[in-house]
């Protein structure tokens, strides 16, 4: 009888679980595929605009679902509609799925080990950021969702966008292509939401910021001109080397000495200088080429008028010419303050209140941000620091690298979103 009693009372605990948690189940049997999938993609990465086998998957993933699916958006994008048993809102959620022209330098068994010529130069090409987790996570959530259609009251658009990275030179792509070819349309999409994870950041941590979270980015391309002459007779020419060493100087000045950063952060930083081709060669060009990072639009339009007059200022002074062209990347990521508070109870949900926290703006870039230029948007930041790490292995590096301990979780916050955003 006694043992009975304890049956009875495990049943009614168990019970009660269930009626509390009805997808906890559901997530503990997508968590080993997640893994999967985002090892298959680690292993098989593609850079911008040439994700072609990626695409495949995903799309073949999304229809054994049962989903409309779009192919060939943007060039390599996939994109899948779930309608739920009754009319209502329609939310978007996006995974970027690119690769970089990073040479991965770890020994896990699934490290990429493709190579190619990027921009002329021979490279490895590695999921260094994250993307293969991103697309990973919203394969998971898709099929969670798609069966539990009866639950959702309107409809859920998933985006697998190509090129966040930015496209080839000459070539259009990533969300600006995406928001052309009419993502956010048919049916027209009322919020859109998507995640970034971090290695910097705890397993089980969500980090946000209201308002503007990540930075607007500029890429600029400064050409330099001197005069040719032998390296033994440098008066005889004009260095355009020695130019660009006092204009990448002078650039730095701007940001500690000429802009508010107790106002907003700013960043100048030169990531490329290309000139002359032999030692004893004073060269008559050099081309520099880096970015602009900023989170204010008057700190920008000064930024960058200031960059312009200083830049030919510069070369003008030490007798040779200079001029700066700007191309834009991406637009300031900005949380919608009213959606940031609606959503962020099934953010905590998902979670754990304590888990949730809510940071400072960065100077790092997001396309996601041409998104939010149209409609509200979400966009929040999951931890994946490695167990042990004393240091975490940062971003675009040879070294990144993330637990994946912590997709599972990235999988809950967007499924807990769709359903709170569709049916309140």
């Amino acid at each position: 009888m006694k043992n009975l009693y304890f049956l009875f009372l495990f049943l009614c605990i168990s019970a009660s679980m269930l009626a509390q948690n009805p997808l906890e189940k559901a997530f503990a049997d997508i968590e080993q595929k997640v893994i999967e999938w985002r090892r298959d993609f680690h292993q098989n990465p593609e850079l911008s605009n040439r994700e072609f086998k990626t695409s495949e998957k995903i799309a073949k993933h999304l229809k054994s679902l049962g989903l409309e699916v779009q192919t060939k958006v943007a060039h390599t994008g996939v994109v899948a509609i779930l309608k739920g048993n009754s009319e209502g809102k329609t939310i978007a959620l996006r995974a970027d799925i690119d690769a970089l022209p990073v040479t991965e330098r770890n020994s896990l068994p699934f490290k990429s080990t493709l190579e190619t010529v990027f921009l002329d130069k021979n490279t490895g090409v590695s999921h260094a950021c994250g993307h293969d987790a991103h697309t990973a996570i919203l394969m998971g959530v898709a099929e969670i969702l798609s069966k539990n259609k009866d639950r959702i009251k309107g409809t859920v658009k998933f985006i697998f966008q190509p090129a966040e990275e930015g496209p080839p030179p000459g070539e259009e792509g990533g969300s600006k292509l995406m928001i052309k070819e009419g993502v956010l349309k048919n049916p027209e999409v009322d919020a859109i939401f998507g995640l970034h994870i971090r290695s910097g950041v705890d397993v089980g941590q969500i980090h946000y910021k209201p308002g503007g979270a990540m930075a607007a980015v500029e890429r600029f391309t400064i050409n330099v001109k001197g005069k040719q002459t032998h390296g033994s007779e440098p008066w005889l020419g004009v260095d355009p080397i020695l130019i660009s060493a006092k204009i990448i100087d002078g650039l730095q000045t701007i940001i500690s000495r000429e802009s508010e950063l107790t106002n907003e952060a700013a960043v100048i930083s030169i990531g490329k200088i290309t000139s002359g081709v032999r030692f004893n060669i004073i060269p008559e060009h050099a081309e520099l080429i880096g970015t602009v990072r900023t989170l204010d639009p008057d700190m920008k339009k000064h930024i960058m008028k200031r960059m312009e007059e200083m830049i030919t200022t510069i070369a003008k002074a030490y007798g040779g010419e200079a001029s700066v062209t700007f191309e834009n990347f991406t637009a300031v990521t900005y949380n919608d303050h009213k959606l940031v508070t609606k959503m962020l109870p099934s953010l905590e949900l998902a979670a754990g209140k304590e888990n949730v926290t809510q940071i400072k703006a960065e100077t790092i870039g997001e396309d996601f941000s041409y998104y939010q230029e149209k409609i509200p948007g979400f966009y929040f930041y999951l931890g994946g620091k490695p167990k042990n790490a004393t240091k975490p292995p940062l971003h675009h590096t040879p070294d990144f690298m993330i637990d994946e301990g912590g997709l599972l979780l990235g999988v809950k916050a967007l499924t807990q979103i769709t359903f709170d955003f569709l049916n309140n």
